[in-house]
């Protein structure tokens, strides 16, 4: 499957919050994202790890291979890597669709994919209609914006602490402010339209409690998720 840039491709570099981590921000990314559309409604979507609060299936490999021309000429200049060789780790699509109610913990607050500087997550809207975007928080026991090597012990401690507390969240998806996190970022989920950052930012997909999306690629939620890890 030959994918290519879209002839009017507009690309943002922008940061998160105070501590100003990069978010780059892609506008019509793909020439014909409606065949990527075409291309998972003939997938097999399945349940895959314990966190996605939903049902995933592998994206086309040619994929990697479109995201890496796009990635390579970036990782010194905005995201501050050592050029170098990139490792996919993950590349699917997927679709929200747990239940509000049924979601754990970890999974009602913002998260991190990996405490590495040398990986970044990137989230390809392939959906229309108002099924969120992508949201940016800072911990506010701590003000971590980012939860690296050095800050995930003290970051996960606190959370266990926080998880018996009167501020722990109730059931659902996290939405703007809470006791425990504030929202300092938000990108809106547009079709055709790529979000990339680092693995370590704190973020969560934006999904509204009252409106679950459908299981279904024509109709739902659907990305194409990415983990890139750089290995120099």
């Amino acid at each position: 499957m030959i994918i290519e840039l879209h002839p009017q491709v507009r690309v943002q570099r922008l940061s998160i919050g105070s501590e100003g981590a990069p978010l780059l921000v892609v506008d019509q990314f793909v020439a014909d994202p409606e065949r990527l559309v075409r291309k998972a409604t003939r997938l097999e979507f399945a349940p895959q790890g314990a966190f996605f609060p939903g049902i995933r299936a592998l994206a086309p490999a040619s994929y990697e291979a479109f995201l890496e021309r796009l990635v390579q000429p970036l990782l010194g200049e905005f995201f501050g890597l050592r050029p170098g060789r990139l490792r996919f780790p993950m590349c699917h699509y997927s679709l929200v669709t747990q239940a509000p109610e049924k979601l754990a913990f970890l999974q009602r607050i913002p998260h991190i994919d990996s405490a590495s500087h040398q990986g970044l997550a990137s989230v390809h809207y392939l959906f229309r209609g108002q099924w969120g975007g992508t949201a940016f928080y800072r911990h506010r026991a701590t003000g971590y914006e980012y939860v690296d090597e050095a800050r995930q012990e003290a970051y996960y401690r606190q959370l266990e602490s926080e998880s018996r507390g009167p501020d722990a969240p109730g059931y659902g998806y996290i939405g703007e402010d809470t006791p425990m996190f504030e929202r300092i970022g938000q990108v809106k989920g547009v079709f055709n339209r790529l979000v990339m950052y680092r693995r370590n930012s704190l973020h969560s997909a934006t999904i509204d409690n009252h409106n679950v999306p459908p299981p279904d690629p024509l109709t739902g939620r659907l990305s194409i998720n990415t983990f890139i890890d750089v290995i120099p």
